[in-house]
C-alpha cells in the first residue's frame, strides 16, 4: 500500500496551513506504518507510544473495555485525514481507549518532538488541537447531562432550562399611555383579569409598568389629585426589567431572584413583544419554591429566615432535575444565599439596636470568601465570611465583635456550617478595620511562611455581600498594589495551593483511596481546586477582580492571557467537575448522609467515566500553561 505522504499532510488540517518546505521537513522525520484489519495502533492503558496517528487510508475503530476487562465497545471511527491518540500524547498520560484497524489501514506517525515544534512555532496549528479536545469535553459532557438519571434529585415531568422566554409568556400583553388615567388602567386590569399594564412612552416603547401593588400604595401618595386625576405616569414603576423572546428560561429565573420582581417585560429587538410574570414561571415547573426569594424578603424575625434557609437546599434539587446548567446553578443559588445572608445581617443590626448596642458606630462591609466569595457554593456548607469597617477605635472594634458573633450564629440556624478553621466574622482575626487589614495583609505577603499563604490564599476570593463595598475594593486595590510594587511574582501562592496531584494513574485509570471510609472514591473539590487555584494566581498577577472560577477564565481569555480554545477546555472541565460533585453531593444528602465531595468514578457510566477523565486531563494542560508564566518555583509545585 503506497502512501503520497506530503499530499496526505497538504490535504489534511492542520497540517494544509503550513508551507511546502515545513511540509518537507515534516515528512522526513515521520514513519508510515501499515495495519491489517483487526491489528491494533494501541491498546487502552497503554503507555503513550509519544506519536501522533494521521489516517492516511482505510478506517479505524475506537474502542474501550469496562473496568473488568470483560467486554470491548466501539465508540467512535477515524478514516482518512483524522487522528487519534492525541490525548495521550499531549498529556502523558495512558491511552484511555484502544484503537484497531476496521480494514487495511495505513497511518502517519508522527513524532511528538515535531508536533510540538509545529505547536511552539505555528498558532493556527497549535489551536486546531486544543479546540478538538475542547470539542470532545462539551460533546461527552451534554451527553452525560441529557442521560442524568434526574428522578434520583426530584425530577421534573419537563425540562424548563431547555425552554426560551417565547414558549412561556404572555403574547400582546395589555398596554397603555403615559397620560392614561389610573381608572382606565384599574378597568383594563379588571376586565382582563390581570395584575400589571405595560404603560409605553410616545414612540410605543415600554417606559413603565403599572401593577395591582402600585394601585393600591402609589394612588395614595397624590391625596391632592385623587384617582380621577392621576395618570399612568404618576404611578408607574419605571424600573423594568427586560428580557427578549430568544432568552432561556434560566435568565428570567435569575431576573426573578436578582431583582424581586414578578412580572418582566419581553422585547423582540426593539419591539414589545410580552409579558412574562412570575406566576407563568411557577407553572413552567413542577415546583413551587420560587417563591422562597420573596419570602426571604419578608421575613420578620429570624426564627423566620432559619427556617426559609432550608427552602434553599430543595431549590438546589429542583434546578439540578430541570436540568440547568453549571453556571445558571451558580449564579441562582448564590443570589438566594446573598440575599439570606443580607436579611440575616439587617435583622442582628436591629436586634442590637433593641438590645441597647446602638446602630453600626461607622460604615462597614461584610464580605463572604471561598466558594462563596467565588460564586460557587451550591449546598450550603461551611462559613467563609470577615467583617471590614471604616476604624472608629475600640468602640467600633467592640460593636462589630458583637454584630459578626450574632450574624454567623444565625447563619448556623439558617443551615450555614461553623467554620472548623475559625475563618468567620466572630473571630477577632477575620473582624478588623480597614487600616489593619493592610497591615495584617502585607505582613502575610513579606513573611511569606506556609500559614501566611494560607491566610492570604483564603482572603484572596473575598467578594462584598453587605454594606459599604468601597471598603472591600480599597481593600482589594491594596492587594494588588503591593504584589505590584513588591515585584514579586505571585507563584509563591502555589506552595500552599497546588499540591494534590491530578486523580489519575501512570496507567490512566482513576486513583482513588486505597482504604479508610472513602476506599475506591476520589475527592471531586480536591481535583477541582487545581483550576480554581491556578485561576486565582493569573486573578493576582493580572488585578482581575471577578471572583468566580468561570468569570476569571473568561477575562484570562479576553485579556490573551490564555488562549481561547484553552479556556474553553478549562471551562469545561471545570463546569463537569462541578456537575458531578454537585449531583453526588446533592443524592448523599437525599440518603441523610453527608455531602463530602467524594466520588466511586466505577459506579459512573461509560460515558461519564469518560467526561471525568477528559477533565483531569484538562487540569495537566491548564498546570503546563500556567507554568509558561511563573518561574521555576512554581514549576516544582505543579509538577510535584
Amino acid at each position: 500500500m503506497e502512501v503520497d505522504v506530503l499530499e496526505v499532510l497538504r490535504s489534511c488540517p492542520p497540517f494544509s496551513v503550513l508551507g511546502e518546505e515545513v511540509l518537507a521537513g515534516l515528512a522526513r522525520h515521520l514513519e508510515v506504518r501499515l495495519y491489517p484489519r483487526g491489528a491494533y495502533a494501541f491498546r487502552q492503558g497503554q503507555k503513550s507510544l509519544g506519536v501522533l496517528f494521521l489516517v492516511a487510508s482505510g478506517t479505524a475503530e475506537v474502542t474501550v473495555t469496562d473496568e473488568h476487562h470483560h467486554r470491548e465497545t466501539v465508540v467512535g471511527y477515524r478514516r482518512r485525514g483524522d487522528f487519534f491518540g492525541e490525548t495521550a500524547l499531549f498529556t502523558g498520560k495512558t491511552y484511555g481507549g484502544s484503537v484497531r484497524a476496521a480494514e487495511n489501514m495505513a497511518c502517519l506517525l508522527i513524532p511528538q518532538r515535531r508536533v510540538e515544534e509545529l505547536i511552539a512555532g505555528y498558532p493556527e496549528f497549535a489551536s486546531f488541537f486544543t479546540a478538538l479536545l475542547s470539542e470532545r469535553l462539551r460533546l461527552l459532557y451534554a451527553e452525560a447531562v441529557a442521560r442524568q438519571p434526574y428522578e434520583a434529585y426530584g425530577a421534573a415531568e419537563s425540562t424548563p432550562f431547555h425552554k426560551r422566554v417565547s414558549e412561556i409568556m404572555t403574547w400582546s400583553p395589555v398596554t397603555c399611555r403615559l397620560d392614561t388615567p389610573v381608572s382606565e388602567v384599574a378597568r383594563r386590569m379588571a376586565d382582563h383579569q390581570i395584575s400589571s399594564v405595560i404603560v409605553l412612552d410616545e414612540g410605543g416603547y415600554p417606559a413603565g409598568l403599572v401593577t395591582e401593588k402600585d394601585l393600591v400604595h402609589k394612588v395614595l401618595a397624590y391625596p391632592s389629585c385623587g384617582p380621577a386625576g392621576l395618570t399612568a405616569e404618576q404611578v408607574m414603576d419605571r424600573k423594568l426589567v427586560k428580557l427578549q423572546v430568544g432568552d432561556y428560561y434560566g435568565k428570567a429565573l435569575l431576573a426573578v431572584v436578582k431583582h424581586q420582581v414578578k412580572h418582566m417585560v419581553v422585547l423582540d429587538g426593539e419591539r414589545l413583544a410580552g409579558v412574562l410574570t412570575l406566576r407563568d414561571l411557577i407553572k413552567a415547573r413542577s415546583t413551587g419554591s420560587l417563591w422562597v426569594t420573596d419570602k426571604i424578603e419578608r421575613a420578620r424575625t429570624l426564627d423566620d429566615l432559619a427556617r426559609i434557609g432550608r427552602e434553599v437546599d430543595s431549590f438546589l434539587s429542583a434546578l439540578v432535575a430541570e436540568k440547568a446548567r453549571v453556571p445558571e446553578l451558580f449564579e441562582i443559588i448564590t443570589e438566594m444565599h446573598d440575599r439570606l445572608t443580607c436579611r440575616v445581617i439587617e435583622l442582628c443590626e436591629k436586634e442590637l439596636a433593641e438590645e441597647g448596642f446602638g446602630t453600626p458606630p461607622v460604615a462597614y462591609c461584610w464580605i463572604s470568601m471561598g466558594s462563596a466569595g467565588r460564586k460557587e457554593q451550591t449546598l450550603r456548607t461551611d462559613q467563609d465570611n470577615a467583617i471590614i469597617y471604616a476604624g472608629g477605635g475600640h468602640g467600633a472594634a467592640s460593636y462589630f465583635q458583637v454584630l459578626g458573633a450574632r450574624v454567623v450564629e444565625e447563619l448556623v440556624r439558617a443551615g450555614f456550617a461553623w467554620c472548623k478553621g475559625g475563618v468567620m466574622a466572630s473571630n477577632p482575626r477575620w473582624c478588623r478595620s480597614l487600616d489593619n487589614w493592610k497591615e495584617v495583609v502585607s505582613g502575610w505577603m513579606e513573611r511569606a511562611e506556609p500559614e501566611d499563604i494560607r491566610l492570604l490564599t483564603i482572603l484572596l476570593d473575598f467578594r462584598p455581600v453587605y454594606g459599604a463595598a468601597d471598603l472591600a475594593e480599597e481593600l482589594r486595590e491594596h492587594i494588588f498594589g503591593a504584589f505590584s510594587s513588591s515585584g514579586r511574582a505571585p507563584h509563591f501562592l502555589a506552595e500552599e495551593e497546588v499540591q494534590a496531584r491530578v486523580p489519575l494513574t501512570f496507567l490512566g485509570g482513576f486513583a482513588t483511596e486505597k482504604g479508610g471510609p472513602h476506599k475506591n472514591e476520589l475527592n471531586l473539590k480536591e481535583a477541582a481546586r487545581h483550576i480554581v487555584n491556578c485561576a486565582r494566581i493569573f486573578a493576582v498577577k493580572y488585578g482581575l477582580r471577578e471572583t468566580s472560577t468561570l468569570g476569571r477564565l473568561r477575562l484570562l481569555v479576553e485579556k490573551g492571557v490564555l488562549p481561547e480554545e484553552d479556556g474553553e477546555y478549562v471551562q469545561g472541565a471545570f463546569e463537569t467537575l462541578m456537575m458531578l460533585r454537585i449531583r453526588e453531593n446533592l443524592r448523599k444528602v437525599r440518603q441523610g448522609r453527608e455531602a463530602d465531595n467524594y466520588l466511586n468514578p466505577y459506579r459512573l457510566s461509560r460515558t461519564e467515566q469518560m467526561l471525568l477523565k477528559d477533565a483531569l486531563l484538562a487540569i495537566t494542560r491548564l498546570q503546563k500553561l500556567t507554568s509558561r508564566y511563573f518561574t521555576d518555583h512554581w514549576l516544582r509545585y505543579v509538577s510535584s
